[in-house]
């Protein structure tokens, strides 16, 4: 489906003149009937096209339509397309045509929703003013998709919770209109299983021997990590699948990443133990150079002789106060070192 874009503008002629004539149809209506009555050779010739005016005038403003900046309007004449309003403006098309848009009525959990999706579709009313089109118009403007948080396992099968934002707009409108059912719900759709298919590559955080480029050679990405990698190949995959659906993704940025709430616990005390065994480990290195330095200075100096016992026993004794987690207690020794 190739869109066909309507520019030309004749709402306000069409306006003026359909008016005029209306006048003029009142005006002849009235003269017409005077001279009827008043004539000996009547010729209602005037009376009677002033009549038929006066009850089909009002076709042609079914055909006046007027846009706001951002806006499109797909129509149909007799079930086949017939083109596209695109642009602000007060335009004037086929009486006849109807404007559609599956899309007008869902509501999804995003911005720049038409009407906010909560109008009520209403038949053409009586003086024959399409009110469908301020309902069926097709917003042009960049919206932000954020559909729920989902649960998918990672690649090491750890369930986690994840939520994205999708920045998006239209392109075409011809295509998201009539090539898929409903482009709203299709798009959410398939950021659903974009976003499933390409978690499901990366662990939640760093682990060892993960591939998650595809190059067969183990790396450091990671939900957590590499966010901004995520996110552009979710964004790729979203596209990918629209591009038929007449829809641009723009964006696509993670909102929410969590462990699920059944493992959050066990993955938080794992966390604080590699966090307290990186802690332990800084400060047994920093500890063990203090007593190399001590032990080195006390040779340099001369001041003490120890031998191997009273050097171990030196080192037991400083890495305990250096290394424990409570202040330590001093013992004065008063007798012989001896």
């Amino acid at each position: 489906m190739q869109e066909k874009v309507l520019s030309k503008k004749y709402g306000m002629p069409v306006l003026i003149i359909t008016a005029l004539l209306y006048l003029a149809s009142f005006i002849g209506v009235i003269f017409g009937g005077m001279m009827m009555e008043s004539s000996e050779n009547p010729n209602s010739t005037l009376f009677i096209v002033s009549i038929i005016w006066f009850c089909i005038g009002w076709l042609p403003f079914m055909g006046l339509k007027v846009l706001k900046p951002q806006e499109a309007l797909v129509l149909t004449l007799f079930g086949k397309y017939y083109g596209t309003l695109k642009g602000d403006g007060f335009y004037f098309v086929n009486p006849f045509c109807v404007s559609v848009n599956p899309a007008a009525k869902t509501k999804l959990n995003q911005s720049g929703d038409v009407n906010g999706g909560t109008s009520a579709i209403k038949a053409p009313s009586a003086n024959g003013v399409d009110k469908n089109a301020s309902v069926n118009k097709i917003s042009l403007k960049i919206m932000t998709l954020n559909n729920n948080r989902q649960k998918i396992n990672d690649c090491l099968g750890n369930p986690i919770e994840i939520g994205i934002a999708v920045m998006w707009k239209v392109v075409d409108t011809a295509k998201a209109v009539f090539n898929v059912d409903n482009y709203k719900e299709y798009l959410s759709l398939q950021c659903d299983s974009a976003l499933r298919n390409i978690v499901r590559i990366y662990p939640y955080d760093v682990a060892p021997n993960v591939d998650t480029t595809g190059d067969g050679l183990a790396d450091e990405g990671s939900l957590r990590g590499s966010s901004e990698v995520v996110a552009s190949r979710i964004r790729g995959e979203i596209q990918e699948r629209v591009k038929e659906a007449g829809i641009e993704v723009l964006e696509a940025r993670i909102t929410y990443l969590a462990y699920a709430p059944e493992i959050a616990a066990v993955m938080l005390q794992r966390q604080q133990a590699s966090a307290i065994i990186d802690a332990r480990k800084m400060i047994v290195d920093g500890a063990v150079g203090m007593v190399e330095m001590a032990l080195e200075r006390l040779n340099e100096s001369g001041m003490v002789q120890l031998d191997e016992e009273r050097k171990a026993a030196m080192v037991s004794n400083l890495l305990v106060v250096l290394c424990g987690n409570h202040d330590a207690q001093p013992v004065v020794n008063s007798g012989s070192l001896y």
